[in-house]
């Protein structure tokens, strides 16, 4: 994933927030300049930093940024993030829409180091899922990257994915596999329900085979079963709490909607300093 936003991503969202003009932000003179602090209200991974700074080089390339956190750190609550400098117009309209960003892209940076935290020491990888917010896919990948767990695919074109609905429709899971793989060399990864529909997936060799909401027990006799043949990935209904236990079993990876879906924004705090603001 880049670690950079698209220019055009960011001309959208400030579209979106600006509209036709920052009415309230013209009873400021234009020629007034502000200094404004970025702080966290919260412990935090910080995660975001190019979309933020991307939002005010937009509005005004004259306004200058000093980071005083790195891309991935864990930060303290009330740490001071960043100061800005410059044009207190072009700071106070980017204000919302770089806040908005920041905010978000952490909270996946910071959930996803609690999950990537809580299998320190095993061999099982956390992957990521498509269930994220539209627009935003791109940039909350990277922050999954950037917490420290693992993307899986990024949409439907560069991976196969089959479940339940396209079983059906393919009349079987050994077909659906085979003509899987007649179609691409893209990996090729398969959901199932049952030990049953494992039996039936292993037997047809695909790169990948997803166990979906199966017990621990079935989990541990899937892994037996498999012998090292295909990579397993565990799914459905997983938390902080089960999730070790989950590792432990021998599974290669388990995929967790929430890194991107459940995600609760970072409170992030920006304050404007006329009097400390730059020459």
């Amino acid at each position: 994933m880049t670690s950079q936003p698209n220019p055009e991503d960011i001309a959208a969202y400030l579209a979106e927030d600006m509209g036709s003009g920052d009415i309230t932000a013209s009873i400021i003179p234009e020629t007034t300049q502000a200094s404004a602090r970025v702080l966290t209200r919260e412990p935090m991974v910080l995660c975001g930093r190019a979309w933020f700074d991307a939002v005010f080089q937009q509005l005004n390339q004259d306004i200058i940024i000093e980071w005083f956190c790195q891309e991935g750190d864990d930060v303290p609550a009330d740490t001071l993030l960043c100061q800005l400098y410059g044009s207190a117009r072009a700071i106070l309209s980017g204000e919302r829409t770089a806040l908005n960003l920041l905010q978000t892209l952490s909270a996946t940076a910071t959930t996803a180091r609690q999950y990537a935290n809580a299998l320190i020491g095993t061999d099982c990888k956390i992957l990521d899922t498509r269930k994220t917010l539209p627009g935003l896919r791109l940039a909350q990948k990277y922050a999954v990257k950037c917490g420290g767990c693992v993307n899986h695919r990024i949409g439907l074109f560069d991976a196969v994915l089959i479940k339940e609905n396209h079983i059906m429709a393919a009349g079987s899971i050994g077909l659906a596999i085979s003509r899987a793989r007649e179609l691409t060399d893209l990996l090729v990864e398969i959901e199932v329900e049952s030990l049953s529909e494992f039996e039936q997936a292993l037997a047809a060799r695909p790169d990948r085979i997803m166990l979906d909401n199966f017990s621990m027990t079935d989990l541990k006799q899937a892994v037996n079963m498999n012998q090292g043949e295909v990579e397993l990935e565990a799914s459905g209904n997983i938390s902080l709490e089960t999730l070790r236990a989950i590792a432990e079993t021998g599974i290669d990876y388990i995929s967790i909607g929430a890194l991107t879906k459940n995600i609760q924004a970072i409170d992030l705090s920006m304050r404007i300093d006329l009097k400390n603001a730059a020459d």
